[in-house]
Protein backbone atom coordinates (compact mmCIF):
# COMPACT_ATOMS: atom_id res chain seq x y z
CA UNK A 1 0.00 0.00 0.00
CA UNK A 2 1.22 3.30 -0.46
CA UNK A 3 2.90 5.58 2.03
CA UNK A 4 0.55 8.25 1.16
CA UNK A 5 -2.38 6.28 0.97
CA UNK A 6 -4.53 6.64 3.91
CA UNK A 7 -6.27 3.66 4.14
CA UNK A 8 -2.87 2.18 5.50
CA UNK A 9 -3.92 3.57 9.06
CA UNK A 10 -6.66 0.77 9.22
CA UNK A 11 -3.54 -1.53 9.38
CA UNK A 12 -2.59 0.41 12.62
CA UNK A 13 -5.43 0.82 13.85
CA UNK A 14 -6.47 -2.71 13.70
CA UNK A 15 -3.07 -3.69 15.17
CA UNK A 16 -3.14 -1.83 17.99
CA UNK A 17 -6.63 -2.49 18.60
CA UNK A 18 -6.19 -6.14 18.91
CA UNK A 19 -2.96 -5.74 20.98
CA UNK A 20 -5.02 -3.44 23.51
CA UNK A 21 -7.23 -6.59 23.79
CA UNK A 22 -5.17 -9.26 24.02
CA UNK A 23 -3.12 -7.03 26.77
CA UNK A 24 -6.72 -6.95 28.80
CA UNK A 25 -7.47 -10.31 28.16
CA UNK A 26 -4.01 -11.36 29.55
CA UNK A 27 -4.59 -9.42 32.38
CA UNK A 28 -7.27 -11.40 33.81
CA UNK A 29 -5.35 -14.20 33.72
CA UNK A 30 -2.56 -12.48 35.52
CA UNK A 31 -2.15 -10.08 39.07
CA UNK A 32 0.18 -8.18 41.01
CA UNK A 33 2.02 -5.81 39.55
CA UNK A 34 2.10 -7.80 35.80
CA UNK A 35 -1.83 -7.40 35.98
CA UNK A 36 -1.38 -3.55 36.33
CA UNK A 37 1.54 -3.59 33.80
CA UNK A 38 -0.62 -5.44 31.10
CA UNK A 39 -3.66 -3.22 31.52
CA UNK A 40 -1.12 -0.19 31.64
CA UNK A 41 0.05 -1.42 28.17
CA UNK A 42 -3.51 -1.59 26.92
CA UNK A 43 -4.18 1.93 27.62
CA UNK A 44 -1.03 2.78 25.70
CA UNK A 45 -2.11 0.68 22.66
CA UNK A 46 -5.96 2.51 23.01
CA UNK A 47 -4.28 5.56 23.05
CA UNK A 48 -2.36 5.05 19.63
CA UNK A 49 -5.48 3.23 18.17
CA UNK A 50 -7.29 6.59 19.14
CA UNK A 51 -4.23 8.50 17.29
CA UNK A 52 -5.04 6.56 13.99
CA UNK A 53 -8.70 6.69 14.80
CA UNK A 54 -8.41 10.44 14.25
CA UNK A 55 -6.40 9.95 11.39
CA UNK A 56 -8.74 8.05 9.38
CA UNK A 57 -11.44 10.51 10.00
CA UNK A 58 -9.55 13.35 9.57
CA UNK A 59 -8.71 11.89 6.17
CA UNK A 60 -12.25 10.90 5.46
CA UNK A 61 -12.42 7.64 5.61
CA UNK A 62 -14.66 5.24 7.33
CA UNK A 63 -13.57 3.41 10.61
CA UNK A 64 -14.79 -0.08 11.20
CA UNK A 65 -15.94 -1.01 14.15
CA UNK A 66 -13.96 -2.41 17.02
CA UNK A 67 -13.13 -5.90 16.99
CA UNK A 68 -15.88 -7.88 19.68
CA UNK A 69 -13.56 -11.18 20.30
CA UNK A 70 -9.98 -12.24 20.10
CA UNK A 71 -8.49 -13.55 17.15
CA UNK A 72 -7.91 -17.20 17.02
CA UNK A 73 -4.13 -17.01 17.82
CA UNK A 74 -4.00 -14.08 20.38
CA UNK A 75 -7.21 -16.32 21.98
CA UNK A 76 -4.72 -19.70 22.04
CA UNK A 77 -2.00 -17.84 23.25
CA UNK A 78 -4.66 -16.23 26.67
CA UNK A 79 -5.30 -20.04 26.90
CA UNK A 80 -2.02 -21.41 27.33
CA UNK A 81 -1.14 -18.15 30.27
CA UNK A 82 -4.24 -19.24 31.97
CA UNK A 83 -3.28 -23.38 31.57
CA UNK A 84 0.68 -23.10 31.88
CA UNK A 85 1.01 -19.80 33.18
CA UNK A 86 2.73 -16.48 32.06
CA UNK A 87 6.33 -17.23 31.60
CA UNK A 88 6.22 -18.54 28.04
CA UNK A 89 3.25 -16.09 26.87
CA UNK A 90 5.59 -13.04 28.01
CA UNK A 91 8.46 -14.67 26.47
CA UNK A 92 6.81 -14.61 23.05
CA UNK A 93 5.17 -11.16 23.48
CA UNK A 94 8.68 -9.67 24.11
CA UNK A 95 10.19 -12.09 20.84
CA UNK A 96 7.02 -10.25 18.64
CA UNK A 97 7.18 -7.16 20.00
CA UNK A 98 10.88 -6.77 19.36
CA UNK A 99 9.82 -7.65 15.53
CA UNK A 100 7.18 -4.77 15.73
CA UNK A 101 9.40 -2.14 17.17
CA UNK A 102 10.33 -0.50 13.77
CA UNK A 103 6.87 -0.57 12.50
CA UNK A 104 6.13 3.09 12.77
CA UNK A 105 10.10 4.30 11.57
CA UNK A 106 9.07 5.24 8.39
CA UNK A 107 5.18 6.70 9.28
CA UNK A 108 5.07 10.24 8.70
CA UNK A 109 1.81 10.95 10.87
CA UNK A 110 3.40 8.57 13.74
CA UNK A 111 4.65 10.57 16.58
CA UNK A 112 8.20 9.99 18.06
CA UNK A 113 6.78 8.99 20.96
CA UNK A 114 4.38 6.23 19.54
CA UNK A 115 7.87 4.60 18.03
CA UNK A 116 9.31 4.61 21.68
CA UNK A 117 6.68 3.54 23.26
CA UNK A 118 6.62 -0.05 20.61
CA UNK A 119 10.47 -0.20 21.38
CA UNK A 120 9.99 0.15 24.74
CA UNK A 121 7.31 -2.43 25.04
CA UNK A 122 9.57 -5.51 24.04
CA UNK A 123 11.65 -3.93 26.88
CA UNK A 124 9.00 -4.07 29.56
CA UNK A 125 7.50 -7.35 28.67
CA UNK A 126 11.22 -8.72 29.36
CA UNK A 127 11.57 -7.02 32.73
CA UNK A 128 8.08 -8.71 33.48
CA UNK A 129 9.50 -12.02 32.68
CA UNK A 130 12.71 -11.63 34.59
CA UNK A 131 10.74 -9.56 37.64
CA UNK A 132 14.25 -8.24 38.79
CA UNK A 133 13.99 -5.79 41.56
CA UNK A 134 14.57 -2.01 40.56
CA UNK A 135 18.24 -2.12 41.61
CA UNK A 136 19.97 0.20 39.23
CA UNK A 137 18.41 3.23 39.99
CA UNK A 138 19.50 2.30 43.36
CA UNK A 139 22.58 1.24 43.32
CA UNK A 140 23.12 4.89 41.48
CA UNK A 141 21.76 6.54 44.36
CA UNK A 142 19.04 8.13 42.48
CA UNK A 143 16.46 5.88 44.07
CA UNK A 144 16.47 4.84 48.12
CA UNK A 145 14.89 1.97 49.22
CA UNK A 146 11.91 4.00 50.74
CA UNK A 147 11.41 5.05 46.88
CA UNK A 148 12.82 8.45 47.87
CA UNK A 149 15.56 10.31 45.70
CA UNK A 150 19.16 11.80 45.95
CA UNK A 151 19.56 14.73 43.48
CA UNK A 152 22.82 15.61 45.69
CA UNK A 153 24.73 12.42 45.65
CA UNK A 154 27.27 12.09 42.43
CA UNK A 155 26.31 9.08 40.66
CA UNK A 156 28.47 6.16 40.59
CA UNK A 157 30.95 7.10 37.71
CA UNK A 158 33.59 4.66 35.75
CA UNK A 159 35.68 5.42 32.72
CA UNK A 160 32.81 5.25 30.29
CA UNK A 161 34.33 7.66 27.60
CA UNK A 162 36.74 4.43 27.20
CA UNK A 163 39.93 6.26 27.88
CA UNK A 164 42.09 4.45 29.48
CA UNK A 165 40.34 0.77 28.18
CA UNK A 166 41.61 2.96 24.35
CA UNK A 167 45.05 3.41 26.40
CA UNK A 168 45.66 -0.07 27.48
CA UNK A 169 44.56 -2.24 24.69
CA UNK A 170 46.28 0.40 22.56
CA UNK A 171 49.87 -0.33 23.91
CA UNK A 172 49.20 -3.66 23.54
CA UNK A 173 48.20 -3.68 19.92
CA UNK A 174 51.46 -1.68 18.89
CA UNK A 175 53.47 -4.15 21.29
CA UNK A 176 52.03 -6.84 19.29
CA UNK A 177 51.74 -6.13 15.74
CA UNK A 178 55.13 -4.15 16.01
CA UNK A 179 57.32 -6.19 17.69
CA UNK A 180 55.97 -8.59 14.19
CA UNK A 181 56.61 -6.07 11.96
CA UNK A 182 60.00 -5.49 13.09
CA UNK A 183 61.02 -9.25 13.78
CA UNK A 184 60.10 -10.11 10.32
CA UNK A 185 62.17 -7.38 8.60
CA UNK A 186 65.20 -8.21 10.94
CA UNK A 187 64.34 -12.20 10.27
CA UNK A 188 65.76 -10.91 6.56
CA UNK A 189 69.20 -10.11 7.55
CA UNK A 190 68.75 -6.53 6.23
CA UNK A 191 70.76 -3.40 7.61
CA UNK A 192 69.90 -1.90 11.25
CA UNK A 193 68.60 1.25 9.29
CA UNK A 194 66.61 -0.38 7.22
CA UNK A 195 64.99 -2.16 9.81
CA UNK A 196 64.70 1.15 12.41
CA UNK A 197 62.97 2.49 9.22
CA UNK A 198 60.25 -0.54 8.65
CA UNK A 199 59.73 -0.25 12.60
CA UNK A 200 58.93 3.32 12.30
CA UNK A 201 56.72 3.44 9.52
CA UNK A 202 55.11 0.35 11.54
CA UNK A 203 54.40 2.62 14.36
CA UNK A 204 52.88 5.52 12.70
CA UNK A 205 51.08 3.62 10.63
CA UNK A 206 49.25 1.71 13.58
CA UNK A 207 49.10 4.93 15.71
CA UNK A 208 47.39 6.85 12.89
CA UNK A 209 45.09 3.99 11.94
CA UNK A 210 44.21 3.71 16.04
CA UNK A 211 43.28 7.30 16.33
CA UNK A 212 41.27 7.73 13.29
CA UNK A 213 39.36 4.30 14.42
CA UNK A 214 38.84 5.34 17.69
CA UNK A 215 37.72 8.84 16.94
CA UNK A 216 35.49 8.43 14.12
CA UNK A 217 33.58 5.20 16.52
CA UNK A 218 33.49 7.55 19.10
CA UNK A 219 32.00 10.46 16.97
CA UNK A 220 29.38 8.02 15.71
CA UNK A 221 28.31 6.65 18.46
CA UNK A 222 28.31 10.20 20.13
CA UNK A 223 26.18 11.62 17.31
CA UNK A 224 23.56 8.92 18.02
CA UNK A 225 23.12 8.97 21.35
CA UNK A 226 22.67 12.74 21.32
CA UNK A 227 20.05 12.42 18.86
CA UNK A 228 18.23 9.98 20.72
CA UNK A 229 18.65 11.99 23.78
CA UNK A 230 17.07 15.02 21.70
CA UNK A 231 14.36 12.89 20.78
CA UNK A 232 13.58 12.25 24.10
CA UNK A 233 14.23 15.51 25.32
CA UNK A 234 11.26 17.02 22.40
CA UNK A 235 9.24 13.68 24.09
CA UNK A 236 9.15 14.99 27.60
CA UNK A 237 8.89 18.97 27.23
CA UNK A 238 5.61 17.98 24.74
CA UNK A 239 4.06 14.76 26.52
CA UNK A 240 5.79 15.11 30.07
CA UNK A 241 2.09 13.40 31.62
CA UNK A 242 3.03 10.32 28.79
CA UNK A 243 6.95 10.11 29.82
CA UNK A 244 5.95 9.72 33.52
CA UNK A 245 3.74 7.21 33.24
CA UNK A 246 6.07 5.38 30.95
CA UNK A 247 8.73 5.70 33.98
CA UNK A 248 6.53 4.29 36.27
CA UNK A 249 5.52 1.61 34.45
CA UNK A 250 9.22 0.47 34.13
CA UNK A 251 9.80 0.75 37.66
CA UNK A 252 6.76 -1.71 38.40
CA UNK A 253 7.52 -3.64 36.10
CA UNK A 254 11.15 -4.07 37.77
CA UNK A 255 9.48 -5.13 40.93
CA UNK A 256 8.34 -1.87 42.69
CA UNK A 257 4.80 -1.55 43.99
CA UNK A 258 2.63 1.19 42.51
CA UNK A 259 3.23 3.49 45.41
CA UNK A 260 6.98 3.59 45.44
CA UNK A 261 6.82 3.45 41.96
CA UNK A 262 4.56 6.46 41.94
CA UNK A 263 6.94 8.19 44.57
CA UNK A 264 10.06 7.91 42.71
CA UNK A 265 8.83 8.92 39.43
CA UNK A 266 7.59 12.20 41.50
CA UNK A 267 10.47 13.07 42.46
CA UNK A 268 12.36 12.31 39.35
CA UNK A 269 10.03 14.64 37.30
CA UNK A 270 10.94 17.21 39.72
CA UNK A 271 14.24 18.16 37.82
CA UNK A 272 13.76 17.92 34.34
CA UNK A 273 17.43 17.50 34.09
CA UNK A 274 17.22 14.42 36.47
CA UNK A 275 14.22 13.10 34.16
CA UNK A 276 16.00 13.37 31.33
CA UNK A 277 19.16 11.60 32.39
CA UNK A 278 16.67 8.96 34.11
CA UNK A 279 14.58 8.15 31.09
CA UNK A 280 17.90 7.89 29.32
CA UNK A 281 18.93 5.35 31.28
CA UNK A 282 15.80 3.11 32.03
CA UNK A 283 14.02 3.80 28.87
CA UNK A 284 16.24 3.78 26.02
CA UNK A 285 19.03 1.60 27.85
CA UNK A 286 21.52 4.93 27.11
CA UNK A 287 23.95 6.53 29.59
CA UNK A 288 24.65 10.14 28.90
CA UNK A 289 27.88 9.79 30.70
CA UNK A 290 29.28 7.51 27.87
CA UNK A 291 29.54 10.37 25.12
CA UNK A 292 33.05 10.21 25.08
CA UNK A 293 35.20 12.87 23.83
CA UNK A 294 36.01 11.62 20.65
CA UNK A 295 39.26 13.79 20.50
CA UNK A 296 40.39 12.58 23.68
CA UNK A 297 40.52 8.91 22.69
CA UNK A 298 42.09 9.48 19.45
CA UNK A 299 44.91 11.08 20.79
CA UNK A 300 44.85 8.67 23.65
CA UNK A 301 44.82 5.73 20.91
CA UNK A 302 47.52 7.40 18.85
CA UNK A 303 49.91 7.98 22.12
CA UNK A 304 49.19 4.67 23.39
CA UNK A 305 49.98 2.55 20.54
CA UNK A 306 53.47 4.33 19.55
CA UNK A 307 54.40 3.82 22.96
CA UNK A 308 53.57 0.06 22.48
CA UNK A 309 55.45 -0.02 19.37
CA UNK A 310 58.27 1.87 20.52
CA UNK A 311 59.34 -0.46 22.46
CA UNK A 312 61.01 -2.68 19.79
CA UNK A 313 62.28 0.42 17.65
CA UNK A 314 64.06 1.33 20.37
CA UNK A 315 67.49 -1.06 20.03
CA UNK A 316 67.06 -0.23 16.63
CA UNK A 317 67.26 3.27 16.95
CA UNK A 318 70.20 3.05 19.12
CA UNK A 319 72.08 0.82 16.85
CA UNK A 320 71.82 3.76 14.33
CA UNK A 321 72.58 6.11 16.81
CA UNK A 322 75.74 4.65 18.97
CA UNK A 323 76.79 1.68 16.33
CA UNK A 324 80.16 1.10 17.98
CA UNK A 325 77.59 0.21 21.19
CA UNK A 326 74.93 -1.41 20.16
CA UNK A 327 74.90 -2.04 16.26
CA UNK A 328 77.13 -4.97 16.15
CA UNK A 329 76.50 -8.76 15.22
CA UNK A 330 72.79 -9.76 16.53
CA UNK A 331 73.01 -6.97 19.89
CA UNK A 332 69.78 -5.28 18.35
CA UNK A 333 67.98 -7.74 17.93
CA UNK A 334 68.37 -9.68 21.36
CA UNK A 335 67.65 -5.97 22.91
CA UNK A 336 64.66 -6.10 20.77
CA UNK A 337 63.28 -9.91 21.58
CA UNK A 338 64.34 -9.22 25.48
CA UNK A 339 62.44 -5.19 25.66
CA UNK A 340 59.59 -6.87 23.77
CA UNK A 341 58.80 -10.03 26.29
CA UNK A 342 59.45 -7.89 29.26
CA UNK A 343 56.60 -5.36 27.76
CA UNK A 344 54.81 -8.28 26.65
CA UNK A 345 54.01 -10.06 29.83
CA UNK A 346 53.88 -6.81 31.62
CA UNK A 347 51.06 -5.36 29.22
CA UNK A 348 49.25 -8.61 29.54
CA UNK A 349 49.47 -8.45 33.23
CA UNK A 350 47.72 -4.87 33.04
CA UNK A 351 45.05 -6.42 30.60
CA UNK A 352 44.13 -9.21 32.80
CA UNK A 353 44.06 -7.24 35.92
CA UNK A 354 41.41 -4.50 33.93
CA UNK A 355 39.59 -7.48 32.55
CA UNK A 356 39.38 -8.96 35.63
CA UNK A 357 40.85 -12.35 34.17
CA UNK A 358 44.01 -12.55 36.37
CA UNK A 359 47.88 -10.75 36.27
CA UNK A 360 49.36 -13.80 35.62
CA UNK A 361 46.71 -15.25 32.89
CA UNK A 362 46.91 -12.37 31.04
CA UNK A 363 50.33 -11.83 31.40
CA UNK A 364 51.21 -15.68 30.30
CA UNK A 365 48.29 -15.10 27.02
CA UNK A 366 49.78 -11.66 26.03
CA UNK A 367 53.43 -13.26 25.82
CA UNK A 368 52.10 -16.33 23.63
CA UNK A 369 50.47 -14.53 21.15
CA UNK A 370 53.33 -12.12 21.23
CA UNK A 371 55.87 -14.67 20.50
CA UNK A 372 53.54 -16.55 18.19
CA UNK A 373 53.56 -13.79 16.16
CA UNK A 374 57.15 -12.71 16.08
CA UNK A 375 58.58 -15.79 15.82
CA UNK A 376 56.34 -16.79 12.86
CA UNK A 377 56.96 -13.65 11.07
CA UNK A 378 60.50 -13.78 11.91
CA UNK A 379 61.08 -17.06 10.30
CA UNK A 380 59.10 -16.17 7.63
CA UNK A 381 61.42 -13.26 6.77
CA UNK A 382 64.33 -15.41 7.18
CA UNK A 383 63.06 -17.52 4.11
CA UNK A 384 62.84 -14.34 2.39
CA UNK A 385 66.23 -13.02 3.37
CA UNK A 386 67.38 -16.36 2.12
CA UNK A 387 65.20 -16.36 -1.02
CA UNK A 388 66.95 -12.86 -1.97
CA UNK A 389 70.16 -13.01 -0.59
CA UNK A 390 69.58 -10.24 2.16
CA UNK A 391 70.73 -13.15 5.03
CA UNK A 392 73.97 -13.60 3.78
CA UNK A 393 74.79 -10.14 4.89
CA UNK A 394 74.36 -11.74 8.62
CA UNK A 395 71.61 -9.84 10.69
CA UNK A 396 73.98 -6.81 12.05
Amino acid sequence: MSSSDPKRFLKYLDAERKASMLYRALAEASDGDRREALLELADIEDEHAAHWAAKLQEYGVPIPPAPMALDPDDAAMVARARAAGMDDVLAHLEEAEGADAGMYDDEPEAPDSMSADEREHAETFRRLREHAPATAAIERGVISADGSVDFGEQWHRVDASGTVRAAIFGISDGLVSNTALVMGFAGTGTDNGVVLFAGIAGLLAGAFSMAAGEYVSVASQRDLFARELEMEARELRDKPEEERKELELIYRAKGMDRATAKAATDRIFADPKVALDTLAREELGLNPDELGNPYKVAFSSFLAFAIGAFVVVLPYLLAVVWPSVFGSGIVPLALAIALAAVALLIVGGLVGRFSGRGVVRGAVRQFTVGALAAGVTFLIGRVIGDLTGLSSTGLG
